[in-house]
């Protein structure tokens, strides 16, 4: 199981960062307290985010997370309400996928079912 994902967000994009995985069905969960002025953790199933406050945040080019969404078509209308694009692309292994960007530029790959095991 992976247990988190890192990202590096400026300071000000903190909140939004927020309300887009929110979307994605993640809520916030307590940092623990030696380094919660800095780190905001977001978490669903296990798994979680954490946002990285910081002024010299990067962000890679292809690189993305990739999220497992209950209800695909749902998802993609409440990115839309919330103001975010997401962009349907090929689908894959039967399944329909998209790619988001987030506020502070984290490219997230929206799946509508997990790859087959191997």
């Amino acid at each position: 199981m992976l247990q988190h994902v890192s990202i590096e967000v400026p300071p000000a994009e903190v909140e939004a960062t927020v309300e887009f995985w929110r979307l994605l069905g993640f809520a916030r969960v307590p940092a623990p307290e030696p380094i919660a002025d800095f780190v905001t953790w977001l978490e669903r199933d296990g798994t979680q985010i954490h946002v990285l406050h910081t002024d010299a945040a990067t962000v890679p080019q292809l690189g993305h997370a990739a999220v497992v969404v209950d209800d695909f078509d749902g998802t993609l209308a409440a990115l839309a309400d919330g103001g975010f694009e997401a962009e349907e692309t090929r689908a894959l292994w039967g399944a329909r996928r998209a790619f988001a960007v987030g506020p502070a530029g984290h490219r997230v790959e929206l799946m509508d079912a997990p790859p087959p095991p191997s």
